[in-house]
């Protein structure tokens, strides 16, 4: 009842907004720079909320009622222009501009890194990038978090091929420093947490974040990301950056997207629809924009080969059986990589004038997604007849020739939503912002296609499952949810000081609900057990904050400024951090010298003090196993001595200068050093006296970390020509521990390290130590091409199992993209990428570690060889493996075509 009231609030926005104002006035035109014209420039009538954006040619129309205007045209690098116009009643008038080029105006206002006072990027003392819309949806890609992918170097995202709950949102993160570690504002407030938390072997292991997969590209009107740590500013989660959407706002200029692709391969195939548009209402003293967004994409298959060899030494299997199973399909029934997923977007943008110098703001986003996933195919070998001679009813047509196994599925539904309502006001030259922000995720799944092998009877003496379990389950959800209401105060008190304060309660809630009683029972579904009843409820807690930021320019030149920010947590106390940063401008403002030091902290999520849950896991060399994850506060976890959690706390310093060579070349490089004190990770797996699971592992605060680094950043752009020209760099200096890491007893008394080497891996090593984006593009007229490549650093991984004196190694490449873009007519463009042109896909090989002599024996054995890549692909399953270093897609080449009208 829910989404469909929601489809059915979105419809009747689009339709009432999408019929309202209509005018028969229209004033058009072209908006250039020697010679050349400007794409994205801002075209605005002051003082209403009327306006638009150029196109690829410099065009803009606009439909107004008839009178005077004054129509202001802008856009960054360029000074602005305000002209005023006449429309007579049915009048259409043509007015092109032309803009001058302005070192003053190289970069646009910006919300992050300061609550005091707005600055250019270039006056801000901290690094900031800025992606515009349309450098996102050039990249090709079909969802938000991929387009960062190719186009930030400290941004990071990866598909794992095996799913479960992952498949719903892949895991991200900046700097390497986890998902959790970067904050998310959308219009400057926080979003809303994901329901998930990554417990595989994944980036972000043991973190939550925020879904930015689910945000429509279309309605994005550019992207601010803050290189540096802010918690003193935003609270918890900034320790890594922040990340700012900002939404589309215009009332003109909107569009119909149709578009398609389909990998080199053949499959992967995908469509989808999306429609961008706004309108000004209330007699032009408001505005609303809105984007709806439809797709489907088709699964993907890149399953490994299967070795015969490891599965009958692995399953006791005879080798005869393995050989007629793998001859009829030699990926052992496996279907991993990418899975099927539909999903429908609605997001809304508006404002509204309520007097001279009150705006109230809303915005709101709605995403559905549905996913379509396999788990691990159970072979005739693995789960056989002899053991469960039911399964040929279950799974065949009741003779034993009829069984070949079965593929459990696992299918997921995730709900996410985000609004915010606001007042904006200015009085006496102090600014007021009191916003209240509603947010929540929910996830839920089903497995199909499977059964309970449970041993279990009633009081009759029947067995309850086996032969009478079902084959379909619902193995429970997970949801979260915020609400959050922030007063922020600012004012520039003088020519040189400006203050901004204010404070901000949130109040959270984390649901995990129960799977039906056979989804959980005795050893549960196989492949996928639901949530126990004794380990589902409802938590929540609150905390509440306030800040206080000064900003003082001691001359023109030289800025300083301070913050301070103190937290309340109802579940663990106080977190009082602080920021302190500085610029400095010289030779006629062409080189800007910055640099900060702050404090942060990250607080335990919920999710991580209360999740606890058996779940199916990969262990190399004895296939797939029930591990359980205990919670923070469980019996269990006192009983092994485990320590309730506490917040993260970082240090962060950063140095860094900006520079314009010439009105076309800009140059900025900036050191980061972070250092993060009682890491939140998942523990080892621990063996305890238990008969239900064989190991169990918990999250804990257990490890220091240090990680520094070079981004590094050149642009180029030559209007007269219509070229640009870029590079963006990080490199990743220093990424480990810092200090002795604590152990614990297990069952056996022996002291157990809390990480062993494959999570020191996955947080140290299996990150690429360089990734650079270099950039060409080229716009004149109606065309616009851009090619991309990004180089995606070596990695190293430790698995679990694998011989000690052996690593895996990834080997460096480069993705390259290309994208094409032309206006077939006034209102009709159409856009193809070749997204991996080169159809480059990751590469491993093992390198010796440890004991290099050791190690070389080994690999100078083909069989022992054999062996080690057994254990860690599953026997060949994974080729590529499940996730251990690669940071590009397994797809390879993807073809994409779309066709946009514009309205």
């Amino acid at each position: 009842m829910m989404r469909k009231n929601t489809l059915l609030f979105f419809l009747a926005v689009f339709l009432v907004f999408n019929t309202s104002n209509l005018r028969s006035q229209v004033m058009s035109g072209i908006v250039s720079s020697q010679g050349s014209a400007i794409f994205g420039a801002n075209v605005v009538v002051k003082g209403t909320t009327i306006g638009t954006s150029t196109d690829t040619e410099g065009k803009y129309t606009l439909k107004l009622a008839s009178g005077n205007y004054d129509v202001i045209y802008s856009s960054v690098g360029y000074k602005t222009k305000t002209i005023t116009i006449s429309l007579a009643v049915n009048e259409e008038k043509t007015l092109d501009v032309v803009l001058v080029v302005s070192i003053e105006e190289m970069l646009e206002i910006v919300v992050v890194g300061s609550r005091s006072q707005e600055r250019t990027v270039i006056d801000s003392p901290l690094p900031i990038d800025i992606l515009t819309a349309q450098e996102i949806s050039y990249t090709g890609q079909n969802s938000f978090d991929k387009a960062l992918q190719y186009r930030v170097p400290s941004f990071n995202t990866v598909q794992t091929p095996v799913n479960d709950a992952t498949a719903l949102l892949d895991p991200w993160e900046i700097r390497n420093m986890g998902v959790s570690r970067t904050l998310i504002l959308v219009n400057g407030k926080r979003k809303n947490l994901s329901a998930l938390v990554y417990t595989q072997t994944s980036p972000s292991r043991g973190e939550s974040g925020a879904d930015i997969s689910g945000i429509p590209i279309d309605a994005i009107k550019r992207v601010e990301i803050l290189r540096d740590g802010a918690s003193a500013l935003y609270g918890s989660d900034a320790i890594a950056g922040v990340v700012n959407i900002v939404l589309k706002d215009n009332t003109e200029g909107g569009y119909v997207t149709l578009n398609t692709g389909v990998t080199s391969e053949g499959d992967g195939g995908r469509v989808g629809v999306s429609l961008n548009n706004g309108s000004s209402i209330f007699d032009n003293k408001g505005f609303v924009n809105y984007t709806v967004d439809f797709s489907r994409i088709n699964e993907t298959r890149r399953s490994g080969i299967v070795d015969a060899v490891g599965e009958a030494s692995d399953f006791g299997a005879d080798i005869n059986d393995v050989n007629n199973f793998l001859a009829q399909d030699q990926y052992g029934g496996n279907r991993s990589s990418s899975p099927a997923t539909s999903a429908a977007k609605f997001l809304i943008n508006s404002g509204v004038n309520i007097s001279d110098n009150t705006e109230l703001y809303v915005n709101g986003s709605y995403v559905y997604k549905e996913v379509n996933s396999f788990a691990n195919y159970r072979t005739p070998y693995w789960r056989t007849l002899a053991e469960f001679p039911y399964l040929k009813d279950f799974f065949g047509d009741g003779t034993d020739a009829s069984y070949k196994g079965y593929l459990p599925t696992f299918d997921g539904e995730l709900n996410d939503y985000n609004a915010t309502f606001g007042l904006i006001s200015k009085n006496n030259g102090w600014n007021y912002d009191a916003s209240l922000t509603l947010g929540g995720n929910s996830q839920d799944y089903t497995v199909l296609n499977s059964h309970n092998r449970s041993d279990i009877t009633d009081t009759n003496g029947v067995n309850v499952y086996k032969e009478n379990s079902p084959i379909n389950f619902k193995p429970g959800e997970t949801t979260f949810s915020n609400q959050i209401g922030n007063v922020d105060v600012s004012k520039v008190l003088t020519d040189q000081l400006s203050i901004g304060f204010g404070a901000e309660f949130r109040s959270e809630t984390f649901e995990i609900v129960a799977g039906d009683k056979a989804s959980w029972d005795g050893v549960g579904a196989d492949s996928y057990a639901g949530n126990r009843p004794e380990n589902s409820g409802k938590f929540n807690r609150y905390n509440f904050g306030g800040y206080l930021d000064v900003g003082y320019d001691l001359t023109r030149n030289f800025l300083i400024s301070a913050a301070i920010r103190n937290e309340y947590y109802g579940d663990f106390g106080n977190a009082f951090v602080y920021k302190v940063s500085s610029r400095f401008k010289t030779f006629e403002d062409r080189i800007t010298l910055r640099g900060s030091y702050s404090t942060g902290f990250k607080a335990p999520t919920l999710h991580q003090i209360y999740t606890q849950r058996a779940q199916y896991s990969f262990v190399p060399g004895a296939g797939i196993q029930v591990i359980g994850l205990i919670n923070n506060v469980s019996p269990q976890a006192r009983l092994l001595g485990v320590q309730s959690l506490t917040p993260e706390e970082s240090k962060n310093l950063t140095l860094g200068f900006g520079t314009i060579v010439t009105e076309n070349i800009h140059l900025t490089v900036d050191y980061y050093d972070i250092s993060i004190a009682d890491r939140i990770v998942i523990s080892n797996r621990v063996t305890i006296d238990t008969t239900t699971v064989s190991q169990v592992e918990f999250f804990t605060n257990s490890i220091d970390t240090k990680t520094s680094g070079l981004d590094v950043v050149i642009h180029y752009q030559n209007t007269n020509t219509g070229l640009g020209l870029s590079f963006a760099g990080n490199f990743n200096l220093k990424n480990e521990r810092d200090g002795d890491i604590p152990t614990i007893k297990d069952a056996y008394g022996d002291d157990v390290g809390v990480i062993d080497s494959t999570q020191e891996a996955l947080f140290f090593t299996s990150r690429p130590k360089q990734k650079f984006v270099v950039g060409a593009t080229y716009q004149m007229e109606k065309i616009y091409l851009a090619l991309y490549g990004t180089y995606f650093g070596s990695t190293e991984f430790k698995q679990a199992g694998m011989d000690p004196n052996l690593k895996t190694v990834f080997e460096s490449n480069v993705v390259f993209d290309l994208a094409v873009t032309y206006d077939l007519f006034d209102n009709v463009s159409i856009s193809a990428n070749v997204n991996n042109l080169l159809d480059v896909t990751p590469k491993w090989n093992f390198e010796t570690d440890n004991n290099k002599v050791a190690g070389q024996l080994i690999l100078d054995d083909p069989e022992k060889t054999k062996v080690q890549s057994n254990l860690i692909t599953f026997n060949g399953r994974y080729d590529v493996m499940t996730y251990d270093g690669y940071h590009f897609s397994q797809l390879g080449r993807i073809y994409s075509l779309s066709l946009t009208y514009k309205l």
